[in-house]
């Protein structure tokens, strides 16, 4: 196709789309101002054109059909491909090989293009992998808002079943001293549209973001606008920045102050407790969370997520800096682990070298995770 610049992909998706086909509508994020996030800085957005992701979509069906068809085909001569078409090819079997069926929409905003052209290319996937059961996409709230309330029922008809919102917290005062562009009354609009949509809603809600001094007020905010939405999924993220990064410099007389893994658990703690009457499922799904066995229905499961935060926070300090190190180091996944008494041994031995006490064990883990972020590990 003449213009056509190949297969693109871009840099990210939820852990929740590991195995989803990653097709890319735009280029880095529209927004790009807030101050927790770096992915896309010095990169500027732009649209792809329909044809183009039309075509990505041609090219991966043509690769589905040669691999499903041709035994062997699989070790294709590579070298003889183009670097856009070898991803294409890659990203056609990696995701054959998962089964064909979810799909996420790149970059960070894709429902910023124009309704009719998300329709357009929602109906050619469809009609090229009639087998495809979920196609998700990112969108920020401000964006939802301005989408009508047909045009978003239109997409989920045309094959849009969920959408990634990122309400990071419904703090109006946090909100606006990390630049996020978007207002605690939006979000709870565009949550709400999303789901009269019939479109499956997961918010991600970052834990730490208000720092040490509106730890309090970020859980109660956003546990007021999650019962507004009752969203499908609630998920948690620890928030991750380099310590050179003042998150509320644009704020007079405020500076954000990392908060210690126990604050940041009595913050998830005083969340949970204040969400009511709302049919979510809450997910701490990713590696840099400090309780990932915070999982589970909010109707059937609530007490025990409560009862697993309680059990983190009232352990003696010793102990509970022992799992935090654990956790931190690869040893542990969850709190049961330290009943392990080969992995309790390795940790406890880990706290002996490094000199690591309740008093310190925040900070020489901080240092450990900085250390990782300037090597580029995460």
């Amino acid at each position: 196709m003449e213009g056509y610049a190949g297969f693109e992909l871009g840099p990210i998706r939820p852990p929740s789309e590991a195995g989803s086909l990653l097709l890319r509508l735009t280029r880095n994020c529209p927004w790009n101002r807030c101050t927790f996030c770096s992915v896309y800085k010095k990169h500027p957005f732009s649209l792809r054109s329909v044809a183009d992701v039309i075509q990505d979509i041609d090219t991966l069906a043509g690769f589905i059909d040669l691999l499903k068809n041709k035994p062997g085909s699989a070790e294709l001569n590579l070298p003889e491909l183009s670097s856009g078409d070898e991803q294409a090819f890659y990203s056609a079997r990696n995701w054959l090989q998962g089964g064909m069926e979810s799909v996420f929409l790149q970059d960070a905003d894709s429902l910023v293009m124009k309704p009719d052209q998300v329709i357009a290319v929602l109906t050619h996937l469809r009609e090229c992998f009639p087998e495809i059961k979920r196609i998700t996409s990112y969108a920020r709230s401000a964006t939802i808002a301005r989408i009508s309330e047909d045009h978003l029922q239109q997409m989920a008809a045309a094959g849009l079943n969920r959408i990634h919102i990122g309400l990071e917290t419904a703090s109006d005062r946090v909100l606006q001293m990390i630049k996020k562009g978007v207002s605690k009354a939006q979000q709870i609009e565009a949550g709400i549209k999303t789901r009269q949509a019939g479109i499956e809603l997961s918010e991600y809600v970052l834990i730490g973001i208000g720092g040490r001094e509106f730890s309090r007020e970020h859980a109660l905010e956003t546990a007021d606008a999650l019962n507004q939405i009752n969203p499908d999924f609630i998920r948690f993220r620890t928030l991750r920045i380099p310590d050179s990064n003042d998150l509320f410099s644009g704020a007079e007389d405020c500076h954000w102050q990392r908060p210690s893994d126990l604050v940041q658990a009595e913050e998830i703690l005083l969340l949970i407790q204040n969400l009511d009457n709302i049919t979510s499922r809450i997910k701490s799904d990713h590696m840099f969370n400090l309780l990932q066995e915070i999982d589970g229905s909010l109707q059937q499961d609530k007490e025990r997520l409560i009862a697993a935060l309680q059990k983190f926070i009232n352990l003696p300090p010793q102990e509970r800096a022992c799992f935090q190190v654990g956790k931190r180091t690869g040893h542990f996944l969850n709190l049961s682990d330290m009943q392990i008494p080969s992995r309790l041994t390795q940790v406890e031995e880990i706290c002996r070298q490094q000199q690591i006490t309740p008093e310190n064990v925040d900070a020489k883990l901080n240092a450990l995770i900085q250390e990782q972020m300037r090597r580029g590990m995460f």
